[in-house]
Protein backbone atom coordinates (compact mmCIF):
# COMPACT_ATOMS: atom_id res chain seq x y z
CA UNK A 1 0.00 0.00 0.00
CA UNK A 2 1.18 3.53 -0.71
CA UNK A 3 1.83 5.95 2.15
CA UNK A 4 -0.14 9.15 1.47
CA UNK A 5 0.76 10.93 4.70
CA UNK A 6 2.26 14.43 4.22
CA UNK A 7 5.98 14.56 4.48
CA UNK A 8 7.83 17.46 6.07
CA UNK A 9 9.29 19.83 3.50
CA UNK A 10 13.03 19.85 3.23
CA UNK A 11 14.59 22.89 4.97
CA UNK A 12 14.86 25.91 2.66
CA UNK A 13 18.39 26.40 1.57
CA UNK A 14 19.01 30.09 1.18
CA UNK A 15 22.51 30.90 0.48
CA UNK A 16 24.17 33.36 2.77
CA UNK A 17 25.19 35.34 -0.28
CA UNK A 18 21.55 36.01 -1.15
CA UNK A 19 20.92 37.60 2.25
CA UNK A 20 24.08 39.67 2.32
CA UNK A 21 23.81 41.14 -1.19
CA UNK A 22 20.47 43.00 -0.67
CA UNK A 23 21.68 44.30 2.69
CA UNK A 24 24.92 45.52 1.12
CA UNK A 25 23.06 47.27 -1.72
CA UNK A 26 20.63 48.87 0.75
CA UNK A 27 23.52 50.07 2.90
CA UNK A 28 25.27 51.62 -0.12
CA UNK A 29 22.08 53.38 -1.20
CA UNK A 30 21.56 54.84 2.28
CA UNK A 31 25.17 56.06 2.49
CA UNK A 32 25.07 57.56 -1.02
CA UNK A 33 21.77 59.29 -0.23
CA UNK A 34 23.19 60.71 2.97
CA UNK A 35 26.26 62.06 1.17
CA UNK A 36 24.10 63.69 -1.52
CA UNK A 37 21.78 65.31 1.05
CA UNK A 38 24.70 66.67 3.10
CA UNK A 39 26.43 68.05 -0.01
CA UNK A 40 23.19 69.67 -1.21
CA UNK A 41 22.43 71.25 2.14
CA UNK A 42 25.93 72.64 2.66
CA UNK A 43 26.13 74.08 -0.85
CA UNK A 44 22.59 75.47 -0.79
CA UNK A 45 23.13 77.54 2.33
CA UNK A 46 24.21 81.12 1.71
CA UNK A 47 24.96 82.72 5.05
CA UNK A 48 23.36 86.13 5.53
CA UNK A 49 25.81 88.73 6.77
CA UNK A 50 26.01 92.47 7.06
CA UNK A 51 29.09 93.93 5.35
CA UNK A 52 30.81 94.50 8.70
CA UNK A 53 30.37 90.82 9.69
CA UNK A 54 32.27 89.26 6.75
CA UNK A 55 35.31 87.48 8.12
CA UNK A 56 34.30 88.35 11.69
CA UNK A 57 31.07 86.52 12.61
CA UNK A 58 30.80 82.74 12.67
CA UNK A 59 29.32 81.57 9.35
CA UNK A 60 30.41 84.73 7.55
CA UNK A 61 33.75 83.27 6.52
CA UNK A 62 35.40 84.98 3.55
CA UNK A 63 36.00 81.64 1.80
CA UNK A 64 32.34 80.63 1.43
CA UNK A 65 29.30 81.73 -0.52
CA UNK A 66 27.43 84.54 1.27
CA UNK A 67 24.57 87.00 1.06
CA UNK A 68 25.84 90.40 2.16
CA UNK A 69 23.65 93.32 3.10
CA UNK A 70 24.55 96.96 2.98
CA UNK A 71 23.57 100.31 1.53
CA UNK A 72 24.78 101.23 -1.96
CA UNK A 73 27.21 104.10 -1.48
CA UNK A 74 26.48 107.43 -3.09
CA UNK A 75 28.52 108.00 -6.26
CA UNK A 76 29.90 104.44 -6.32
CA UNK A 77 27.95 102.86 -9.21
CA UNK A 78 30.02 102.34 -12.39
CA UNK A 79 28.71 100.33 -15.36
CA UNK A 80 31.15 99.30 -18.11
CA UNK A 81 30.91 96.57 -20.74
CA UNK A 82 28.06 94.74 -19.02
CA UNK A 83 29.65 94.79 -15.56
CA UNK A 84 28.27 96.91 -12.72
CA UNK A 85 30.67 97.85 -9.94
CA UNK A 86 29.63 99.60 -6.75
CA UNK A 87 30.34 99.66 -3.05
CA UNK A 88 28.03 98.79 -0.18
CA UNK A 89 28.49 99.90 3.40
CA UNK A 90 27.22 98.86 6.80
CA UNK A 91 28.39 100.19 10.19
CA UNK A 92 31.18 102.20 8.56
CA UNK A 93 32.62 99.16 6.76
CA UNK A 94 32.67 99.33 2.95
CA UNK A 95 32.80 96.40 0.52
CA UNK A 96 33.52 96.71 -3.22
CA UNK A 97 31.08 94.64 -5.32
CA UNK A 98 31.27 93.47 -8.94
CA UNK A 99 28.11 92.22 -10.61
CA UNK A 100 28.10 90.82 -14.15
CA UNK A 101 25.14 92.56 -15.74
CA UNK A 102 22.72 95.28 -14.79
CA UNK A 103 21.02 94.80 -11.40
CA UNK A 104 17.80 96.22 -12.88
CA UNK A 105 14.65 97.16 -11.03
CA UNK A 106 15.02 100.25 -8.89
CA UNK A 107 18.67 99.58 -8.09
CA UNK A 108 20.30 102.91 -7.31
CA UNK A 109 22.47 104.71 -4.79
CA UNK A 110 21.51 105.00 -1.13
CA UNK A 111 19.21 101.99 -0.91
CA UNK A 112 19.71 98.77 1.08
CA UNK A 113 20.55 95.74 -1.05
CA UNK A 114 21.44 92.11 -0.51
CA UNK A 115 24.05 90.69 -2.88
CA UNK A 116 24.49 86.92 -3.29
CA UNK A 117 27.98 85.73 -4.20
CA UNK A 118 31.50 85.18 -2.87
CA UNK A 119 34.66 87.12 -2.17
CA UNK A 120 37.35 87.12 -4.83
CA UNK A 121 40.29 88.79 -3.16
CA UNK A 122 38.99 92.08 -1.77
CA UNK A 123 36.00 92.28 -4.15
CA UNK A 124 32.66 90.60 -3.58
CA UNK A 125 31.55 89.02 -6.86
CA UNK A 126 27.76 88.87 -6.93
CA UNK A 127 25.46 86.81 -9.10
CA UNK A 128 22.17 88.12 -7.70
CA UNK A 129 21.10 91.48 -6.27
CA UNK A 130 17.95 91.99 -4.19
CA UNK A 131 16.71 95.56 -3.80
CA UNK A 132 14.74 96.73 -0.77
CA UNK A 133 11.56 97.53 -2.71
CA UNK A 134 10.75 93.85 -3.22
CA UNK A 135 7.95 92.65 -0.94
CA UNK A 136 9.84 89.37 -0.63
CA UNK A 137 12.91 91.22 0.64
CA UNK A 138 10.84 93.28 3.08
CA UNK A 139 9.02 90.22 4.42
CA UNK A 140 12.19 88.20 4.95
CA UNK A 141 14.50 91.00 6.09
CA UNK A 142 12.27 93.53 7.84
CA UNK A 143 14.44 93.61 10.98
CA UNK A 144 17.51 94.50 8.92
CA UNK A 145 15.99 97.25 6.78
CA UNK A 146 15.89 99.85 9.54
CA UNK A 147 19.56 99.22 10.37
CA UNK A 148 20.69 99.72 6.76
CA UNK A 149 18.34 102.55 5.81
CA UNK A 150 20.26 105.31 4.07
CA UNK A 151 23.53 104.55 5.82
CA UNK A 152 26.24 106.77 4.37
CA UNK A 153 23.83 108.79 2.22
CA UNK A 154 22.00 112.05 2.63
CA UNK A 155 18.47 111.39 3.93
CA UNK A 156 16.95 113.14 0.94
CA UNK A 157 18.87 111.08 -1.63
CA UNK A 158 16.35 108.28 -1.99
Amino acid sequence: MTDLAPRPAPPARRSRRRRVLPMLVLGLVVVAGGVIVVQFLTSAVDYYCNVDEVGVRDGCDADRRLRIQGTVDEGSIVSERGVTSFTVSFNDVTQPVRYDGEPGGIFKECIPVVVHGALDGQTFVGDRVEVKHSEEYVAVNSDRIDDAEFEGCDAGAS
